[in-house]
Protein backbone atom coordinates (compact mmCIF):
# COMPACT_ATOMS: atom_id res chain seq x y z
CA UNK A 1 0.00 0.00 0.00
CA UNK A 2 2.55 2.30 0.78
CA UNK A 3 4.16 1.92 -2.36
CA UNK A 4 1.29 2.88 -4.34
CA UNK A 5 0.57 5.50 -2.29
CA UNK A 6 4.11 6.88 -2.43
CA UNK A 7 3.73 6.72 -6.66
CA UNK A 8 0.45 9.02 -6.78
CA UNK A 9 2.17 11.16 -3.72
CA UNK A 10 4.76 11.94 -6.10
CA UNK A 11 2.56 12.99 -8.66
CA UNK A 12 0.44 15.32 -6.16
CA UNK A 13 -2.66 16.31 -8.16
CA UNK A 14 -4.32 13.68 -10.06
CA UNK A 15 -7.72 12.87 -12.35
CA UNK A 16 -10.23 11.44 -9.82
CA UNK A 17 -13.17 10.15 -11.59
CA UNK A 18 -16.50 9.28 -10.67
CA UNK A 19 -20.01 8.63 -11.61
CA UNK A 20 -22.20 11.57 -12.30
CA UNK A 21 -25.66 9.89 -11.14
CA UNK A 22 -27.11 10.64 -14.69
CA UNK A 23 -25.38 7.77 -16.72
CA UNK A 24 -21.91 10.15 -17.30
CA UNK A 25 -18.88 10.46 -15.97
CA UNK A 26 -17.36 13.70 -13.68
CA UNK A 27 -13.59 13.96 -12.89
CA UNK A 28 -11.48 16.65 -10.77
CA UNK A 29 -8.08 17.40 -9.78
CA UNK A 30 -7.55 16.18 -5.98
CA UNK A 31 -5.05 14.04 -4.12
CA UNK A 32 -4.76 10.58 -1.60
CA UNK A 33 -3.57 12.40 1.56
CA UNK A 34 -3.02 9.38 3.40
CA UNK A 35 -2.59 5.50 3.12
CA UNK A 36 -2.84 2.49 5.93
CA UNK A 37 -3.42 -1.18 5.89
CA UNK A 38 -7.16 -0.36 4.97
CA UNK A 39 -6.78 1.69 2.03
CA UNK A 40 -6.22 5.00 0.13
CA UNK A 41 -7.98 8.04 1.79
CA UNK A 42 -9.04 11.36 0.39
CA UNK A 43 -11.12 14.25 1.61
CA UNK A 44 -13.64 16.77 0.06
CA UNK A 45 -16.73 18.56 1.45
CA UNK A 46 -20.61 17.17 1.91
CA UNK A 47 -22.00 20.83 -0.64
CA UNK A 48 -19.89 19.16 -3.37
CA UNK A 49 -21.11 16.99 -5.87
CA UNK A 50 -17.86 15.13 -5.58
CA UNK A 51 -19.45 14.02 -2.16
CA UNK A 52 -22.68 12.68 -3.72
CA UNK A 53 -21.42 10.63 -6.49
CA UNK A 54 -19.07 8.76 -3.68
CA UNK A 55 -22.04 8.43 -1.22
CA UNK A 56 -24.41 7.27 -4.43
CA UNK A 57 -21.88 5.16 -6.66
CA UNK A 58 -19.44 4.06 -4.04
CA UNK A 59 -16.71 3.89 -6.74
CA UNK A 60 -13.79 6.13 -7.88
CA UNK A 61 -11.32 6.10 -10.76
CA UNK A 62 -8.27 7.62 -10.07
CA UNK A 63 -5.38 7.92 -12.28
CA UNK A 64 -1.64 10.14 -12.98
CA UNK A 65 1.03 10.38 -14.82
CA UNK A 66 4.94 11.70 -13.75
CA UNK A 67 7.29 12.46 -16.33
CA UNK A 68 10.83 14.48 -16.52
CA UNK A 69 9.53 16.89 -19.11
CA UNK A 70 7.07 17.56 -21.10
CA UNK A 71 6.18 15.70 -24.64
CA UNK A 72 7.56 17.36 -27.88
CA UNK A 73 6.63 16.96 -31.25
CA UNK A 74 8.97 16.51 -34.52
CA UNK A 75 8.74 18.48 -37.68
CA UNK A 76 6.44 15.89 -39.10
CA UNK A 77 4.29 16.41 -35.61
CA UNK A 78 5.29 13.10 -34.17
CA UNK A 79 5.50 13.04 -30.19
CA UNK A 80 8.55 12.67 -28.24
CA UNK A 81 8.31 11.39 -24.84
CA UNK A 82 10.24 11.13 -21.99
CA UNK A 83 10.60 8.52 -19.56
CA UNK A 84 8.34 8.61 -17.00
CA UNK A 85 5.33 6.81 -15.24
CA UNK A 86 1.39 6.37 -14.83
CA UNK A 87 -0.38 4.83 -12.37
CA UNK A 88 -4.11 4.30 -11.67
CA UNK A 89 -6.64 2.63 -9.34
CA UNK A 90 -10.13 1.42 -9.28
CA UNK A 91 -12.48 0.31 -6.67
CA UNK A 92 -14.86 1.13 -4.09
CA UNK A 93 -15.18 3.81 -1.38
CA UNK A 94 -16.87 4.15 2.25
CA UNK A 95 -16.93 7.31 4.12
CA UNK A 96 -15.76 7.33 7.21
CA UNK A 97 -16.87 8.81 10.77
CA UNK A 98 -15.22 11.48 12.19
CA UNK A 99 -14.51 9.32 15.22
CA UNK A 100 -12.83 6.78 12.74
CA UNK A 101 -11.16 9.84 11.62
CA UNK A 102 -9.41 10.78 15.24
CA UNK A 103 -8.70 7.54 15.99
CA UNK A 104 -6.70 7.36 12.79
CA UNK A 105 -4.87 10.49 13.47
CA UNK A 106 -3.60 9.76 16.47
CA UNK A 107 -1.44 6.88 15.44
CA UNK A 108 -0.39 7.90 11.97
CA UNK A 109 0.36 11.74 11.38
CA UNK A 110 -0.50 11.82 7.58
CA UNK A 111 -3.88 12.60 8.59
CA UNK A 112 -3.42 15.62 10.63
CA UNK A 113 -4.37 17.61 7.75
CA UNK A 114 -7.90 16.02 7.88
CA UNK A 115 -8.51 16.62 10.89
CA UNK A 116 -7.14 20.58 10.34
CA UNK A 117 -9.60 20.66 7.28
CA UNK A 118 -12.14 19.01 9.34
CA UNK A 119 -11.76 21.89 12.48
CA UNK A 120 -11.82 24.38 9.80
CA UNK A 121 -14.18 23.69 7.45
CA UNK A 122 -16.64 21.21 9.59
CA UNK A 123 -18.19 20.12 5.66
CA UNK A 124 -15.27 18.66 5.39
CA UNK A 125 -15.30 14.41 5.06
CA UNK A 126 -12.74 11.44 4.85
CA UNK A 127 -13.56 8.78 2.45
CA UNK A 128 -11.30 5.29 1.85
CA UNK A 129 -10.52 3.69 -1.43
CA UNK A 130 -10.38 0.23 0.45
CA UNK A 131 -11.31 -2.13 -2.38
CA UNK A 132 -9.41 -1.59 -5.41
CA UNK A 133 -7.36 -3.36 -8.73
CA UNK A 134 -4.70 -0.86 -10.66
CA UNK A 135 -1.50 -0.25 -12.36
CA UNK A 136 1.45 1.01 -12.72
CA UNK A 137 3.27 1.83 -16.11
CA UNK A 138 6.28 2.96 -16.59
CA UNK A 139 7.34 3.88 -19.87
CA UNK A 140 10.28 4.55 -21.86
CA UNK A 141 9.52 4.81 -25.30
CA UNK A 142 12.55 6.16 -26.85
CA UNK A 143 14.43 3.00 -24.78
CA UNK A 144 16.48 5.98 -23.24
CA UNK A 145 17.65 3.54 -20.10
CA UNK A 146 16.27 0.47 -21.28
CA UNK A 147 15.79 -1.96 -24.35
CA UNK A 148 12.53 -2.56 -24.34
CA UNK A 149 9.80 0.07 -23.85
CA UNK A 150 7.39 -0.39 -20.96
CA UNK A 151 7.40 -2.03 -17.67
CA UNK A 152 3.62 -2.44 -16.44
CA UNK A 153 2.56 -4.11 -13.15
CA UNK A 154 -0.92 -4.72 -12.20
CA UNK A 155 -2.62 -5.05 -8.58
CA UNK A 156 -5.41 -5.70 -6.59
CA UNK A 157 -5.79 -4.91 -2.93
CA UNK A 158 -8.89 -5.58 -0.43
CA UNK A 159 -10.10 -8.59 -2.04
CA UNK A 160 -10.48 -6.97 -5.90
CA UNK A 161 -9.55 -8.80 -8.76
CA UNK A 162 -7.25 -7.84 -11.68
CA UNK A 163 -6.98 -8.88 -15.40
CA UNK A 164 -3.29 -9.74 -16.40
CA UNK A 165 -1.43 -6.93 -17.97
CA UNK A 166 -0.52 -7.77 -21.81
CA UNK A 167 -2.31 -10.44 -24.81
CA UNK A 168 -1.43 -13.91 -25.28
CA UNK A 169 -0.97 -16.59 -27.46
CA UNK A 170 -2.54 -19.83 -27.46
CA UNK A 171 0.00 -22.11 -27.86
CA UNK A 172 -2.22 -25.20 -29.29
CA UNK A 173 -3.07 -22.29 -32.26
CA UNK A 174 0.34 -20.81 -33.00
CA UNK A 175 2.65 -22.32 -35.55
CA UNK A 176 5.76 -20.63 -34.40
CA UNK A 177 6.10 -18.71 -37.78
CA UNK A 178 7.75 -15.09 -35.67
CA UNK A 179 5.60 -12.46 -37.45
CA UNK A 180 4.13 -11.70 -34.36
CA UNK A 181 7.97 -10.89 -32.91
CA UNK A 182 8.61 -9.08 -35.79
CA UNK A 183 5.52 -7.07 -35.76
CA UNK A 184 6.41 -6.45 -31.63
CA UNK A 185 7.57 -3.10 -31.23
CA UNK A 186 8.20 -3.12 -27.71
CA UNK A 187 9.99 -6.57 -27.71
CA UNK A 188 7.63 -8.43 -25.48
CA UNK A 189 7.15 -11.69 -27.63
CA UNK A 190 9.69 -14.48 -27.21
CA UNK A 191 9.56 -18.30 -28.40
CA UNK A 192 8.99 -20.89 -25.60
CA UNK A 193 11.96 -22.91 -24.56
CA UNK A 194 11.11 -25.62 -26.95
CA UNK A 195 10.76 -23.53 -29.72
CA UNK A 196 7.13 -24.82 -30.61
CA UNK A 197 5.21 -21.85 -29.93
CA UNK A 198 5.63 -17.61 -29.14
CA UNK A 199 4.82 -16.38 -25.99
CA UNK A 200 4.05 -12.43 -24.92
CA UNK A 201 5.60 -11.08 -21.43
CA UNK A 202 2.36 -9.45 -19.82
CA UNK A 203 4.72 -6.97 -18.07
CA UNK A 204 6.04 -5.64 -21.68
CA UNK A 205 2.95 -5.94 -23.75
CA UNK A 206 1.32 -2.28 -24.80
CA UNK A 207 -1.53 -4.72 -26.15
CA UNK A 208 -1.10 -2.52 -29.51
CA UNK A 209 -2.31 -5.59 -31.13
CA UNK A 210 0.40 -5.48 -34.31
CA UNK A 211 0.68 -9.11 -32.95
CA UNK A 212 -2.82 -10.18 -33.69
CA UNK A 213 -2.84 -8.27 -36.72
CA UNK A 214 -0.14 -10.13 -38.16
CA UNK A 215 -0.45 -13.66 -36.77
CA UNK A 216 -2.03 -16.19 -39.60
CA UNK A 217 -3.08 -18.63 -37.49
CA UNK A 218 -5.29 -16.40 -35.64
CA UNK A 219 -3.70 -17.32 -32.51
CA UNK A 220 -3.15 -14.06 -30.92
CA UNK A 221 -6.04 -13.69 -28.02
CA UNK A 222 -7.86 -10.20 -28.45
CA UNK A 223 -9.31 -8.85 -25.47
CA UNK A 224 -11.68 -6.54 -27.22
CA UNK A 225 -12.81 -7.54 -30.51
Amino acid sequence: MQEVYELFNAIGCCSFATRDGENGIDARIAHFFAYDDEGLYLRTMRVKPFYRQLKEGGVLAVSAERTGAPCSWDDDNLPHFQPGYMVRVSGEVRELTRAEVDEKAAGNPLFNVAVYDINKYPETVVFVLHRFHGEYYDYDFNMVHRDHKILRDRFAFGGDSFVPAGLSIDPDRCIACGACAEACTHKAIFPTDDGAAYRILGERCDECGNCFHVCPAGAVRSKGC
